[in-house]
């Protein structure tokens, strides 16, 4: 019976399509069922989240990302790289940990959710830390779709303006193409352009944060699924595979990352839960509460 009712809750996830969600399905249904230890959820959620970012590495592609934002590429890069280095260091002042830091650093320097997903493999995360990064990076999201369209009542920027401003001060690509379509379709355009140069960050991401935390076991420094991901990253840009193609890994990447997620929110217990932290939600918040008028800045003066 668990069996089938942890199936019709995978498919619920996956129908919803938020990555949060899926987390907390995962959690919700180990607080109501004791699940087996050898239980497939347990088994495989780290394997099968890590297929899916070998997938995401099938739909990036450097050279038409650099194509698209050849005049933003260095200045958002730079932007992502400041804002990674701020969570690591504010962390370590405040006594965060140093995974947690990690996580919720990729979070908020590229793109939410995925790379938070896409790294904790790496880095061999607690399932706890797992959620406690997805979760602030979930809520504060979540305040951004509805503040940045309220508060351009007041600051009264262009539409081009708003788009570059979403896509540099919002973490989660879907919140950033959410705020900026209360807008215009421009602004959606531009976000969702500007964006990309961020997400493609998940790619030198994942293979920094498994170098820094590899072991001897690795083989050639790195697990074997960052290896994979560089690979079919690499044969994205050389082949330029159609959209249709490049679609359907996305389709698999969104499926695995959903479907993992869920299983590692099966992983979690009461216990774990009890030791959410106001420290984490604070480091998130300040730094995030840095980079909203420091990017407005930049998007007024360049």
């Amino acid at each position: 019976m668990i069996y089938f009712i942890t199936i019709i809750i995978i498919a619920l996830s996956l129908w919803i399509g938020n990555s949060a969600v899926s987390l907390f399905l995962g959690i919700l249904l180990a607080l109501f069922y004791k699940l087996p230890e050898g239980f497939f959820t347990k088994k495989y959620g780290s394997k099968i989240l890590q297929t899916g970012i070998v997938f995401l590495g099938g739909s990036l592609s450097f050279g038409t990302v650099y194509e698209t934002n050849t005049d933003y590429f260095l200045w958002i890069s730079a932007f992502v790289l400041i804002s990674f280095g701020a969570v690591i260091i504010l962390g370590k002042l405040i006594g965060v940990s140093e995974k947690l830091s990690f996580l919720l650093a990729s979070g908020t320097a590229v793109c939410g959710g995925t790379a938070i997903a896409s790294v904790a493999p790496s880095i061999r995360a607690r399932p706890q830390d797992l959620t406690t990064a997805i979760t602030i990076v979930f809520l504060l999201n979540a305040i951004a779709v509805l503040f940045f369209p309220l508060s351009n009542g007041y600051l009264e920027l262009n539409d081009r303006q708003f788009g570059a401003w979403a896509a540099l001060a919002i973490h989660d690509t879907a919140s950033v193409v959410g705020a900026a379509s209360s807008i215009s379709e421009v602004s959606v355009e531009v976000a969702a352009t500007l964006k990309v140069t961020r997400t493609i960050w998940i790619v030198p991401l994942v293979i920094f944060s498994a170098w820094i935390y590899r072991n001897k076991n690795d083989g050639f420094g790195l697990p074997i699924f960052v290896v994979f991901f560089v690979a079919a990253a690499i044969l994205n840009t050389l082949l330029q595979p159609n959209e249709m193609i490049v679609d359907y890994l996305k389709l698999t990447n969104r499926i695995c990352l959903l479907t993992g997620l869920f299983c590692i929110g099966t992983q979690i217990s009461r216990e774990s839960l009890a030791l959410l932290e106001f420290k984490p939600i604070a480091l998130a918040s300040v730094v995030w509460a840095i980079i909203i008028p420091t990017s407005l800045y930049l998007v007024l003066n360049f």
